[in-house]
């Protein structure tokens, strides 16, 4: 099969953040790193997925070009590192085990965190990169056309993303749980930070119609507030603005509890008694476990959640599997595809060669064979045409069924075509 496609990375599991730090790509600089590649290396079509959890360089060639030793010596070039440094933590992969990998890394199979959305959109972001600076147009722009299309079968066809495995998530998935929906629900988050951010954004999607932002800094919960549509309150008035939230979620990183048990019996007399849930994902925690003994007050820390995200990756990594078999079957397809594109101009090069061969040995036995009758040369013609036809009737046949990876190599082999 003509098509000689590479990729060299290396990732969480191959190389240590510092390392992947100094090879990563900025943004801004992907264009100019693809334009050196293909000057430095030969190659027809360039990749760079540069993310912070991993650095791939993939590439496609003339099947002459050996990219599994330019694209090292290029990484590791491109940013002043000597090719000892990078090459014990790459791993590189070659032709089928190379759409293999752009597949799972694009359906989120290779992963950190199996099954998380973002990669995907930094998949499409390097492809778009690729396009942009005129790298990418051919056999590898086919490859990550089908793996984009891929990631969404498998997203679409598994459970794969369907669980929360992050702290934020599972808590608010553990809110959605307890009310069934979050629709026409108040919700308070104490604090402003990162988590805080992840959950106002999964409150937000599943229907909460209230947000509270409380946080010492008044700015940062300004911010996040007017990021979600929500009202910051003042840190300081936290225990008079809790009795308006049904569902607490508080990540800070106080030393000491933020609510009491006996701020609960306050708080829920002011709600009249309506249930009140708190989940606490800070270490330490935010929140007194003794407040879970206060009847309509319900409790759950970050164990709680752990318990909730274990289950739920051992759900993602089943789907996974089946993941795993969409990928098997979309790779097979794919390289059919390409397979049967390299076979239509290797059949009529095929064609074209026999007709030739045939009519040469005609002009050469003509002299031989004095003048002929009309049915004479329709006879020879016939006789001579069947041969070539069965000649050719095999390698044609398994050329048009795709009979195995390297069928369309030697059939060009056998017959010495161009």
């Amino acid at each position: 099969m003509n098509f000689n496609i590479s990729l060299i990375g290396l990732n969480h599991r191959t190389a240590p953040v510092a390392l992947r730090e100094r090879v990563a790509f900025p943004e801004d600089a992907l264009g100019s790193a693809l334009q050196r590649l293909k000057q430095e290396t030969g190659v027809r079509e360039a990749m760079i997925l540069s993310t912070c959890n991993r650095v791939e360089v993939i590439a496609s060639a003339e099947p002459d070009v050996a990219l599994a030793d330019r694209l090292p010596e290029f990484l590791s070039g491109y940013h002043g590192l000597t090719l000892d440094e990078v090459e014990p933590h790459l791993y590189s992969h070659a032709k089928r085990e190379a759409v293999r990998h752009l597949f799972r890394v694009a359906s989120s199979l290779d992963s950190m965190m199996v099954g998380e959305p973002q990669i995907l959109g930094q998949v499409r972001s390097a492809y778009a990169a690729a396009r942009a600076a005129g790298a990418i147009g051919g056999p590898l722009e086919e490859a990550m056309v089908r793996a984009i299309r891929v990631a969404r079968k498998v997203r679409n066809e598994t459970g794969i993303a369907r669980s929360a495995v992050s702290v934020s998530f599972a808590a608010v998935e553990l809110a959605r749980k307890i009310f069934g929906e979050l629709k026409n629900k108040a919700v308070m988050l104490i604090g402003a930070g990162k988590m805080a951010e992840l959950a106002a954004r999964h409150l937000r999607e599943n229907g909460a119609s209230t947000l509270l932002v409380a946080n010492r800094n008044p700015e940062r919960g300004e911010a996040l507030a007017a990021k979600y549509r929500g009202e910051a309150v003042p840190f300081g008035d936290l225990l008079e603005h809790l009795s308006r939230a049904d569902i607490v979620i508080s990540s800070t990183g106080a030393s000491n509890f933020l609510v009491r048990r006996d701020d609960g019996r306050q708080i829920l007399a002011r709600r009249r008694n309506q249930p009140m849930f708190f989940v606490d994902i800070a270490v330490p925690r935010d929140i007194d476990p003794d407040l879970n003994k206060v009847d309509n007050i319900f409790v759950y820390d970050i164990d709680d959640l752990q318990e909730v995200i274990q289950s739920n990756l051992k759900e993602r990594q089943e789907e996974a599997r089946l993941g795993e078999e969409i990928v098997d079957q979309e790779v097979n397809s794919f390289l059919e595809r390409l397979q049967s594109l390299d076979a239509v101009p290797t059949i009529v090069s095929l064609q074209t060669h026999l007709e030739s061969i045939r009519r040469g040995e005609i002009d050469r036995q003509r002299g031989r064979l004095g003048a002929l009758t009309p049915e004479q040369e329709a006879a020879i013609e016939q006789i001579t045409r069947g041969i070539i036809n069965k000649v050719a009737h095999q390698p044609i046949s398994q050329l048009k069924s795709g009979g195995g990876l390297g069928m369309v190599e030697a059939v060009r082999r056998l017959f010495n075509l161009k």
